[in-house]
């Protein structure tokens, strides 16, 4: 999910050579597919997009559909290298920031047309998988959110008030059937997300990348880039072997855009976040997990799993600013699925990974035009699949036909993230809500 390739790195993200994906369960599902070219010429287009994660493959398709003619994606790495082709494959609507957080923030009417957004990026990723949902999409539907705490009635009035205010169709489950479904003693009541997705999201950010191709979009892989300078009316957008001169520019490089444009990096903190699949558990599964649905739980330090068709468990979570072996990260997650399901005991780790999520203080995105000219869609904040969708929507929507929708995101700016000393304070933050959610348990359970 990166322009520009820098000292980010992590155990994890050097594990392979030359710009590869890491070792994941998304990059061994992966066949043998030609790779985007490296750009090695100097080449011209009305638009040049950094970052080939989903936002900006997303963002090179909006572009094409709308009539841009052969817009230019670079990417440093592969297409999906960063966060998008690493996390938990859910899908559904809304942003980070709770919806009725927005509303306290912008209103009710302008918190309906964002969350709206997500509901019309929904349909779009559905329109742009047809007739490859066998190989793009989980066979598992739906996401449940679970309640840690005996809360019955708060969880019950957030179904009600999003079906009124925000036209979703959530499903209140009683701990009753929860606990049918999903045997462990943490969980109470939950609501569904009928309409939610789940998906093998490397191969989905790699798919929508190839739709761009198809219609006229160049996209070049394992092209970082090094500089970017306005000379007169045009952008220079320089790689170690190429050069593109564009008319706009757009950066979506979100927690890898390292040095590249200080006000974007400054404005996004770049939070480490993992993943583990498990062995296949057989029969075992069922002692544990009987429903095909992906899971979350509502911690501030929450959990997110899905089972796989071949009874793997993919679980992920955490945030962090530290950087474990493989062999410690296995143990870490291991040890996380084992505090909600103990029955599980004895079962063992295939792979585990971590990459970075890139969060923004007031955890809504960042999608708007600088004063320099540049367009920026950025800091998605680990609620990405979806919500980048609708930001390069709107971004394509004022780059090719100067619409002004963007400005819905104008309230939730580029505040400053606290670097250098940032990931230290995410760090602090998430000790906080794990104290936070494990005093909660004990007063309200």
């Amino acid at each position: 999910m990166n322009g520009f390739k820098e000292d980010l790195a992590t155990p994890y993200d050097n594990v392979n050579q030359d710009n590869e994906h890491i070792d994941s369960y998304y990059s061994r599902s992966l066949g043998n597919e030609s790779p985007h070219p490296e750009l090695d010429e100097e080449v011209k287009t009305p638009v040049c997009v950094i970052g080939g994660g989903m936002a900006g493959s997303a963002l090179v398709l909006g572009l094409a559909d709308r009539g841009v003619k052969n817009p230019v994606l670079v990417e440093a790495n592969r297409i999906g290298w960063g966060a998008s082709g690493r996390n938990g494959g859910f899908i559904s609507a809304g942003y980070s920031l709770p919806p009725f957080d927005i509303v306290k923030k912008v209103g009710e009417n302008q918190a309906k047309e964002l969350y709206g957004l997500t509901q019309s990026a929904m349909k779009l990723i559905r329109r742009r998988m047809e007739g490859l949902e066998d190989d793009l999409l989980d066979l598992n539907t739906g996401i449940l959110n679970v309640s840690w705490f005996n809360e019955t009635e708060k969880v019950r009035s957030h179904v009600e008030r999003m079906n009124e205010v925000f036209g979703e169709d959530f499903k209140f489950w009683p701990r009753e059937k929860v606990r049918e479904y999903f045997t462990t003693e943490r969980y109470y009541d939950a609501y569904f997300k009928t309409g939610a997705l789940i998906a093998n999201v490397l191969k989905y950010t790699g798919h929508v990348a190839k739709l761009a191709v198809g219609l006229g979009a160049r996209v070049y892989e394992k092209s970082p880039v090094t500089e970017v300078k306005k000379v007169g009316d045009q952008w220079h957008v320089k790689t170690r072997r190429g050069t593109v001169i564009a008319d706009q520019v757009v950066y979506c490089c979100s927690a890898y855009i390292g040095n590249l444009k200080m006000k974007l990096a400054n404005a996004t903190l770049p939070v480490a976040t993992y993943v583990l699949l498990t062995e296949p558990l057989g029969d075992r599964m069922q002692t544990a997990i009987r429903a095909p649905h992906g899971a979350s739980d509502n911690r501030t330090s929450s959990n997110y799993y899905r089972p796989l068709p071949d009874s793997r468990l993919l679980w992920g979570g955490r945030v962090s600013m530290f950087h474990p072996s493989q062999e410690a990260l296995k143990k870490i997650m291991i040890k996380d699925l084992l505090h909600v399901y103990p029955q599980l005991k004895g079962i063992k780790a295939e792979v585990a990974w971590g990459g970075y999520m890139g969060y923004t203080k007031h955890k809504m995105p960042q999608i708007g035009r600088m004063r320099d000219g540049s367009w920026y869609c950025q800091g998605f904040c680990g609620h990405g699949m979806c919500s980048t969708v609708a930001g390069a929507e709107v971004a394509a929507a004022a780059i090719a036909n100067g619409e002004e929708t963007y400005k819905l995101f104008e309230p939730f700016g580029l505040d400053y993230a606290g670097k250098p000393f940032g990931p230290v304070v995410a760090q602090t933050v998430y000790w906080f809500y794990q104290v936070s959610d494990k005093i909660k348990e004990r007063v309200v359970n």
